[in-house]
């Protein structure tokens, strides 16, 4: 029996995904790309041990159960942190030694990616925090956590800078992991101009 580690997948209701893309995209593509890109995130997260979606809507509960993960339904939605904070205590319950916070926007994901970020945090001491760092704006778009309950949540812009405070503060030890599969999130249509030319 070794450490598990968690993959904690948090999937926002496809309607009120992507709102900030509504200038260049319609509701249907942009419902498509965010449950295109939700199941690229759980197929992924199949590098940990254990997958758990935090599923903003029914619709999206049902999807990722399909898709083979364990489901934790929000009652509503609360933002980013409330689901990773709702997401790790259910991981800690279930024994988790390690959880792998990741975001379901990230269009490029593989499992490959997921897989070499956990093993090069594997060689770091715990208590570590170690985030994997967005395009533009400072965010975060993976989050690990060893033990899961190490540091709180700090999702949004400027995330990493305060995701290292937070880890400083409570003497977890803190690193940044580049990823390019992992890099680019879907939020901005500057962004979707980005995934076109990947494309």
């Amino acid at each position: 029996m070794g450490m598990k580690t968690w993959v904690v997948v948090l999937i926002k209701d496809f309607d009120s995904a992507k709102q900030r893309l509504r200038p260049a995209l319609g509701v249907k593509s942009r419902r498509a790309l965010a449950r295109r890109n939700a199941l690229l995130a759980v197929k992924a997260a199949a590098a940990g041990d254990h997958v758990l979606a935090v599923a903003g809507s029914d619709e999206v509960a049902e999807l990722a159960a399909v898709w083979g993960a364990e489901v934790l339904l929000e009652t509503r939605e609360e933002g980013q942190n409330v689901a990773a904070e709702r997401g790790l205590k259910r991981a800690i319950a279930g024994g988790a030694g390690a959880a792998l916070v990741l975001s379901s926007d990230l269009p490029f994901i593989t499992e490959a990616a997921v897989r070499d970020l956990l093993t090069s945090v594997s060689r770091l001491k715990p208590p570590v925090a170690v985030a994997v760092p967005a395009t533009g704006r400072g965010g975060t778009n993976a989050l690990y956590v060893r033990p899961p309950g190490a540091i709180d949540m700090q999702f949004g812009d400027d995330s990493v800078a305060r995701f290292r405070a937070e880890a400083e503060a409570k003497k977890v030890r803190f690193a940044v992991h580049h990823s390019d599969a992992m890099a680019l999130d879907l939020d901005e249509p500057s962004d979707l101009a980005r995934l076109s030319r990947a494309g």
